[in-house]
Parts: structure tokens; sequence; C-alpha cells
């Protein structure tokens, strides 16, 4: 790298013995036994000498402040900068961004424009700030941002570099921290990542790390997906997701570690010591460092007991309900796993409380109001029993206005639904709250601001919001923001999606395989034999802001891929045997359909682990919580007793069985990516095998079929023997449906699973049994 020139007017700044290089549009300085410095010099910023230690004035006072001063603990860096700054830079810094694209997307969600221009119709590049995200940064002094897709990696670090020189020459210099919903799945086009892009390890998340049942496996996760975010420039991980699988039908199930208490606590502190734990030259202090993502786990205190499965991010799923009376054992994962690492971190950065409102849990000031709101849910049960002090972030959107319709995608107030946007800003700070997702103006914090002065005064108020920053603060400093958040290009791209770390994801999408059946030893399959794939019919199905997709008939997997394993026949009759690929039952209305609440019902429906019709005659005779006081208060009961579903991809039975009737007795595997406990006695008994996985890519599936490699796969939830026992099942309660028993005499409950000799039976399922 080159050297560069110091100029004369900084001569009085700096030191003759300085050393700096170019890197881009950025400078290094490198103290010797220190931190390197890395600035932008059209930033403003300059460098200070004290006693041959090199410091960025990031306030450009012309003096060393002790938020400056990388020699310092964190806690006192943040301390004496929440001091420093004003209550609009604290209401800033108390802002998470709505989702980024990168570039910005031309409409909805997450759409900008640059110039006033919509991107394709713009000379920027991907890596260039939106005209929205100037205005956050520098009019809302916002300084946490959530991005979704991006083009490349390169064009990530470019970004990231552009958005701290921007940011770095605002104010007192704080720069960006940066955040990602998961990103790593083997299904690179999964909800909740929106298509990460650009090249990157792939993994099983959720129910398929679970299935590994190794939580040396997540913690090697962790440390290679930390190293790929930081080169990124992602300093923070929405993850991982550790609510208790205990309600089977719950959409959200799949991005959980299962039912079980104990594997998900295991499980949830591996990924989070892997993911904050820095080692060797990256540790800074206190095993935080250069390598270091921090973890916020979520969802405090768990939205696995959701009832009759519906979700949180829609009105008509509002209520967690705990009629086993088990809130505690949702607790656990947090209290013994997140906040009990075993490495030297100690706990998570940071907490996200669920949509949902905890029902009838609140004993203290029998509030039912979604987590974010209630203080006994976050003040008495987080911060004082269980002695929490990091970061609380609310989940995004809580403090919006919800849709007309309990379906509609929109704000998630729950509970505070009567209130102004500014008055729920209120409660949420006062339930012990330090930031709001999902919002991008700091007007109705200082509102909120505003309100706290009114009713306790200046110095209470002020000293509240300094609380949320230097826990804010912290978790920028400690990972090393403050004094380098530039890339260099060239680094970004040897580290994001190296061959060793895709290696290491794949290994992992192979353990996460869960073999169900192998009558008469059909598998593995030999390579080079003829097989037979049915195309599958793709129903339409809707994304989270209601747009639908178009039906299509194809071949569900790669079919160069197979060829590659197998002989491809289109006639059933010259192949040995035939693989079906299909996803378990999908329930389009999620629990509720508002042609039902047209109809004159009261809108709710069951959600189906079947794929035929299913009648739900044994469900609930009336609902546990109550109905929408605000969008449809004449409903107060939301049982869905005797109505009737069918799954959107029913068709996928109906191809099951028709390619049985077309093989006329010759093997048929079915190969299911299930994304929730499913039922299997619908076809279990037509087929020789069952190969599951969670969301693994279609090599992988192939390497188990063809024994290339070993099954190893156990099951992280029970798979129900039928309807009834899901409809008697308790939300709140791990294990307890009679699990399916298949004609091999095997029930497929928790921690079942076959290899080549038969029912695995190790220290996996000694340690994890029920």
């Amino acid at each position: 790298m080159k050297k560069i020139m110091i100029t004369a007017s900084l001569a009085f700044l700096i030191s003759t013995t300085l050393s700096a290089q170019k890197q881009g549009e950025f400078v290094l300085v490198k103290n010797t036994k220190g931190a390197t410095l890395g600035y932008a010099p059209g930033s403003g910023i300059k460098i200070i000498t004290v006693n041959g230690k090199h410091f960025k004035d990031l306030n450009r006072n012309g003096k060393l402040d002790k938020y400056e001063d990388w020699r310092l603990p964190a806690a006192v860096r943040a301390k004496d900068l929440a001091a420093q700054m004003s209550v609009e830079q604290i209401a800033g810094l108390m802002l998470y961004s709505r989702h980024q694209a990168l570039p910005a997307g031309n409409s909805g969600y997450n759409a900008g424009t640059y110039d006033g221009k919509i991107f394709p119709e713009s000379t920027a590049k991907a890596w260039n700030l939106t005209d929205q995200q100037k205005t956050f940064l520098k009019e809302d002094n916002l300084r946490h941002v959530l991005i979704t897709k991006v083009e490349s990696p390169e064009a990530a670090a470019l970004w990231n570099n552009e958005m701290q020189a921007y940011v770095e020459g605002i104010g007192l210099g704080i720069p960006s921290n940066t955040s990602t919903d998961p990103r790593h799945t083997a299904l690179v086009t999964s909800e909740f990542n929106a298509g990460a892009g650009g090249t990157i390890s792939m993994w099983p998340d959720g129910l398929g790390m679970a299935a590994t049942f190794d939580p040396q496996v997540v913690e090697q996760f962790g440390q290679i997906a930390a190293k790929e975010y930081r080169a990124l420039g992602i300093a923070t991980a929405l993850s991982p997701q550790i609510d208790l699988g205990s309600e089977p039908r719950w959409y959200r199930i799949a991005m959980t570690f299962g039912e079980s208490p104990e594997l998900t606590r295991d499980m949830g502190r591996a990924y989070i010591d892997g993911f904050q734990t820095s080692y060797g030259t990256a540790e800074i202090k206190d095993g935080w460092g250069y390598n270091s993502v921090n973890a916020m786990v979520k969802h405090w205190p768990s939205g696995g007991a959701e009832e009759g499965g519906r979700d949180g991010h829609w009105a008509y799923g509002k209520f967690a309900v705990y009629p086993g009376n088990n809130l505690q054992q949702h607790i656990d994962p947090f209290i013994n796993g997140a906040f009990k690492l075993k490495g030297k971190t100690g706990k998570a950065a940071a907490v996200m409380p669920y949509y949902t409102i905890s029902f009838d849990q609140d004993k203290k000031y029998n509030e039912n109001v979604a987590n974010g709101y209630s203080k006994y849910i976050i003040t008495d049960l987080l911060r004082d029993k269980y002695g929490y002090d990091g970061v609380v972030c609310t989940d995004w959107l809580v403090t919006g206005d919800e849709g007309k319709t309990p379906d509609q995608f929109a704000g998630k107030p729950w509970g505070a639904e009567a209130l102004t946007i500014a008055e729920r800003h209120y409660k949420v700070i006062m339930a012990g709250v330090d930031q709001f997702g999902g919002n991008n103006d700091k007007k109705p914090v200082l509102e909120a601001y505003a309100m706290g002065v009114k009713e306790f005064g200046a110095p209470f108020m002020r000293a509240r919001f300094e609380r949320s920053a230097v826990r804010l603060l912290q978790n920028s400093i400690r990972v090393g923001l403050f004094e380098n958040p530039y890339l260099d290009v060239a680094t970004t791209k040897a580290v994001v999606g190296n061959p060793e770390f895709m290696k290491a994801g794949y290994e992992a999408q192979l353990k996460s395989i869960v073999l169900l059946k192998n009558h008469d030893q059909v598998l593995p399959m030999a390579a080079q034999k003829t097989v037979y794939v049915p195309k599958i019919y793709f129903p339409s199905t809707k994304d989270w802001w209601g747009k639908a997709s178009e039906p299509r008939l194809d071949y569900p997997v790669n079919m160069e891929l197979v060829k590659k394993y197998y002989n491809v026949s289109e006639d059933p009759e010259k192949a040995d045997f035939a693989l079906v690929f299909v996803t378990s039952p999908q329930s389009l209305e999620g629990g509720y359909d508002l042609h039902d609440r047209k109809a004159g019902s009261n809108g709710y429906v069951p959600i189906s682990l079947q794929y035929g019709t299913y009648t739900a005659t044994e469900a609930r005779e009336h609902s546990i919580a109550a109905g929408d006081a605000v969008i449809d208060p004449t409903i107060t009961d939301r049982t869905y007793k005797g109505k009737t579903v069918t799954a959107a991809n029913t068709m996928d039975l109906r191809t099951i069985l028709d390619t049985r009737d077309m093989m006329k007795g010759k093997p048929v595997i079915v190969a299911v990516t299930a994304s929730k406990p499913m039922i299997f006695k619908e076809f279990e008994k037509e087929v020789a095998g069952i190969v599951l996985n969670f969301g693994v890519s279609t090599q992988a599936i192939l390497d188990i079929v063809s024994g290339k490699t070993a099954p190893s796969g156990l099951l992280p939830v029970q798979m129900p023997a039928d309807m009834s026992t899901v409809e008697k099942q308790l939300e709140d309660v791990p294990y307890d449906m009679i699990p399916y028993r298949d004609t091999e005499g095997n029930a497929y409950d928790f921690a079942f699973g076959l290899n080549w000799e038969g029912v695995i039976k190790d220290a996996r399922t000694a340690t994890y049994k029920k």
C-alpha cells in the first residue's frame, strides 16, 4: 500500500513519525501496541497524538476526550460520549432503520431514490447512499442500519465505507452499526434475508441447525458467519431466534432450534459465543474485538406459544397463550443460555422482544400489551429479576398503526392500538426498552421525551435517555467501530464465501438431514441408476406484503444437478426408482381468512399440518385470548372449531400417490423440505423411503440419497400422528403430542433419526432425551 504525505495543516496534531496508509478513500494510522485507526480525510477528522499514541479527534475539538481514547474501557468511553450528546442525538441513536437494500428497490418496503430518481433511472452505483439514507443519518441522527439484499460483497464494502465517511463528518463522529437478519441460509431466497445476495457460505438455519444436535457445529457457524459479517461491514446480527418451538403450527418455528428447552439453550449459547467472541490479535478486551458481531437474541420472553399457531406479525396473531402455565420453560434458554455464555463476552449484547401479547402473564400491573410495551416483561422480569442490562430493541414497526383489516401487514402496536404514535414510543421507553426497530424518524422519540419531562422532570428523562445511550454505544465501541469502521474491498472479497467457509457450511447441511424411513434398506440408492423425478405444481402464494406469485408446473430441483448422480428418465417405466421432492403442507391463510369474515363468521380458520382437506372438529371450543378491540371489536372469540381448510400445496400429496401408481411397485423415495412439523400418515405407508430436511441444497439431499454421505440428523420436533393430537396439545408445552408411528415400527418422536444401520442412539440422543 502507498504511503501518503501528511499536510502541513495537520502537523500540530500529529507526530512526524505517524505511519499512515491510504486505502481507497480512507486512511489507516497504525499504533505500536495499540489500535489501528481508520478515517476518511474528506470527513474533516484529524489525528491527535498523545505520548506517542494516536487517536481520532471525532468531535474536532483539538483535544483527547475519554470516548476517543481506545485505551479506556468501553463503559467509561460510552458514559463520556452519552454525556456529551444532545437529546436529539440520543433520540437518533435509539432508532433502528427500516430494511435497506443495496441498491435500493424501485418500490415497496426497501425503496429509495438517488438524487430523486429510482436506481435504474439514475447514474448511481449500488454502493451509493440513497436520498433517504442521507436524511435519516444526518437529520435524524440514526446510527443503526438494517441491510437486506446486496448486489455483491464488494458493493456492501463500498457502501459501508461511503456511509461511515458520511457519518464521521457529522456531529460527534459516531460510526454506524450495521445489522442483518440471518443471511447464511441454504435457501437463499428465504423471506427474512430477502434474497441476501452476494456469495456467502450457506448453512442450515433454525430447525436444520437443531437437527444436527451438535452445539459445536453452531459455534463454528457463528465464528465463520461473524468473519463474513464483519467483512461486509455488519457488526450486529438480529439473531439467534431461541423462541421455544412448542407450538407446531407456528410459522416461525422453522427458525427456532426446536421444542427442547435444553437443546435450544445449548444451541443459542453456542451461536452467540461464536458470533461475539474474538481471539488472538483480533481481540480488543474481554472477548470482544474486530471479529465480534453483537448478537441480538430474540424473541423475549419467547413467541413460540402463539394461540392456534397464528403469528404476531399480523393482528390476527396478537396473542401468545400459556394454557400449561409454562412461561418459565420458554424463558430458560435466555437466562441459562444467552445470558450465561461460556465465552468471555458473558451474555448476548442485545435482546429483541416479540410482537405478541404474553396473555395474562402480567400479574403485577395486569396489562395485556405486547412484550415491547410491557413494563412487567421488560423491567420487572428481564432487567430486575434476571439482571439483564444490555440493549433491548423492539421488533420492527411495533409503534406503527395497524392495517384496516387483521390480515394486513402494517404496524404492530398490539395492546397499545388506542395510543398515538408518540404515546407508544413513550410507553416503550418507560417499559425499559432502548431502541425502536424499523423507525427512521426521531420526532416521535423527542415527543416521548417531552412527555417524560412533563411527568417526571428533565433530569429524570435526561438520565433515562443516557442509560439507553450508554448501552447502545458500548456495542459499537467494543467491536472497534470507533477506531476503524472501514473495509478493504480486496479483503472482503477474499473472506466472504471463501472455499473453506463454503465447505464447512455444506458439511453442516449434510449433518442436518434426517432419514425417517428406509424400508428394506432401499437407501442408499447407488449412483448411475435411472431415476424418475416428477414435476410439482407450485400454487400461487403470497409474501409478507400480500404480493401473489404465479402458479406453475415445474421441476422442483435443478435437473442438471440430478443428472450428475443418476440417469434421468421422464418415463416411470424405464426408471429404477422415483425421487419425489415436496415441501411440507402450507396453510396459505395463516389462521385467518378475510373471506370467512366477510361471509359473516369471525375470520379465524385452522392451520393444518396435513396435505388433505382438514376439518377442525376437535379444536378448542372457545379461544383463550380475546379479540381485536380496535379493528373488529365485535369478535371476542377466535375459535375456528368446525371450519375446514386445505393445504395450498395439496397437490404434493397427489404427486406422491400418483408416482407410487406409475412406478408399479418400484421404490419411491420422498424428499421433504419442511418448515414445521407435518402429518406423515397420508403417504408414509405408500413409499419406501423418506428423507427430511429443513432447508438445504439439493446437492446435500442427493449426497445422502446416493450414499455419498451417511445420514446423521435427528428430529428437533415431534411429528404428530394426526391433527387430533395437534389440536389437543398445549401451545406452551413441548413434547405433548402423540408422535406418528410408521410401518417399520418407528415413532417420529423428538430425537428420532436413522442411519444406514438403523435407529440412531448415541451421545446426542442420550444428552437431549425428553
